[in-house]
């Protein structure tokens, strides 16, 4: 295993350090049962479809082709008008969703304690895509702010990762060099990809590699030991 030795260490935030997925799930799982409408709509039919019309929109934000109103507004209006039921009741859903989608936030396995002997030894920052308000109450929660020496959120920056004006505004807020930052994250593109291209070094979080990955991440891991092993903290 490839020793790592940065100055400075960024971590995303959905799906790295919180479980994002499980929440999302969990959430539409809870709307499903929240509107009668559904009743006759098996609850995998629901979240199959959202999730397919949620990451269509999701790329087309990361475009600039629709802003965050048009996203919020159409990935409930699409998925009720491809289900067959009543698309009016696209808002009253959102704001359901989002309430429930709250009560579902949680450590990824493994990644707190991670994560906390992590910035216990090395300065660490948080990078996240997503909307400033959502990210910021998830960093509020889990109290993030109290170790994060800086946190930059896409939204705010004004393009999303892999942007290179996100790596860039990380990088000079460091103060350090580029090649002594490293970026965890599970998402290839968002993170690895746009990670390798700022010249930083990359550990891809994922349990199901691509040759890619190998090439451009300087670890790849599945358990969160393993990201401790590399950076020399032991047990």
């Amino acid at each position: 295993m490839s020793q790592l030795k940065p100055k400075f260490i960024y971590f995303d935030l959905d799906d790295t350090l919180l479980d994002h997925k499980k929440a999302e799930r969990a959430g539409l799982s809870d709307v499903h049962q929240h509107f009668d409408m559904f009743r006759d709509i098996p609850e995998r039919q629901l979240l199959d479809t959202y999730h397919h019309i949620n990451k269509g929109l999701w790329e087309e934000y990361g475009r600039g082709e629709i802003d965050r109103h048009e996203l919020h507004r159409r990935r409930f209006q699409e998925t009720f008008r491809d289900l067959g039921v009543d698309q009016d009741m696209h808002e009253e859903a959102g704001q359901v969703y989002m309430n429930y989608y709250r009560n579902h936030w949680e450590w990824i396995d493994g990644a707190k304690e991670t994560y906390d002997r992590i910035a216990a030894r090395y300065e660490v920052g948080i990078i996240t895509n997503g909307f400033a308000e959502t990210q910021w109450l998830k960093i509020d929660r889990f109290n993030l702010k109290d170790t994060a020496r800086h946190i930059v959120i896409s939204e705010e920056v004004g393009e999303m990762k892999p942007h290179p004006k996100v790596f860039d505004h990380a990088t000079d807020l460091t103060g350090y060099e580029r090649q002594d930052i490293l970026y965890v994250g599970d998402s290839f593109t968002s993170d690895i990809v746009g990670g390798s291209k700022a010249n930083w070094q990359v550990a891809w979080f994922t349990k199901n590699p691509i040759d890619q990955g190998y090439k451009l991440a300087n670890l790849v891991f599945s358990d969160f030991k393993d990201l401790l092993r590399s950076l020399n903290i032991e047990d």
